[in-house]
């Protein structure tokens, strides 16, 4: 995907809650951009280190991680193609989080002093940021709820709801299922569950028929049930939310 059509991709993701004027769309447009693309693994952010670029994925998969002083991860976000992963670090001096691909990945990567600068001189823009910041937020919270508050079977079948609910929104469902781009060992990451618990989990969606496997494509045959299994509401996605 050339620069120009991630940042296409970036507009349409900013305008799904604020409508952006052709001149902001422009200004986007004219940053300054370049292409790189990644193996799996790739950090992409380092906690404690000075932000430098504000980098866009054009495609593939990436996720927010914290490490404690066990070594444990801890997965907190999963990001798509569209997503921005240098929002966060726009007027902060250091990051406070890891950020690595899950998957090879096309970037866009613009220096984060453009980007202070356009939101600094577009209010809309800078609007449309926030939105996106404050649905991050909104996730992330419903995250701790999914750890904290769920047993297994729910927490997998929420992440999983998820999952396929943001990849439809971003045009990326395929006929089959879903591609899930994460190993048992990062799901469990993600979940506060071992890899062993994982597996005993994804094993009883698919023996209650609430999902189909094969490989790494999950589909989803009685998505309510599944949603039911996982307490699962979109609200918390804010995916019909617009600011005129």
């Amino acid at each position: 995907m050339a620069e120009t059509d991630t940042l296409e991709f970036l507009i349409r993701k900013l305008e799904r809650h604020t409508t952006l004027p052709e001149a902001d769309r422009r200004a986007i447009l004219d940053l300054p951009v370049h292409a790189r693309s990644v193996p799996p693994a790739t950090y992409l952010v380092r906690e404690g280190e000075p932000p430098a670029n504000c980098v866009i994925l054009s495609s593939g998969f990436a996720f927010r991680h914290k490490i404690v002083e066990s070594g444990a991860r801890q997965i907190v976000s999963l990001h798509l193609p569209g997503d921005a992963l240098d929002f966060q670090s726009l007027f902060l001096r250091y990051a406070d989080h890891n950020a690595q691909t899950l998957t090879r990945a096309d970037l866009a990567v613009v220096p984060i002093a453009a980007m202070r600068e356009l939101v600094s001189t577009r209010p809309l823009v800078a609007r449309a940021v926030l939105m996106d910041l404050l649905i991050e937020a909104s996730i992330l919270r419903e995250w701790v709820v999914n750890v904290g508050r769920r047993n297994a079977r729910a927490r997998l079948a929420h992440l999983l709801c998820e999952f396929a609910c943001r990849m439809d929104m971003i045009g990326l469902n395929e006929p089959d299922g879903y591609a899930l781009p994460m190993t048992q060992e990062q799901i469990g990451d993600a979940l506060g569950l071992t890899s062993v618990h994982v597996n005993r989990s994804i094993k009883a969606l698919s023996q209650e028929g609430l999902i189909t496997r094969k490989g790494r494509l999950i589909g989803f045959p009685h998505i309510e049930q599944l949603r039911e299994v996982g307490d699962f509401s979109e609200l918390y996605l804010h995916l019909h939310e617009t600011i005129a």
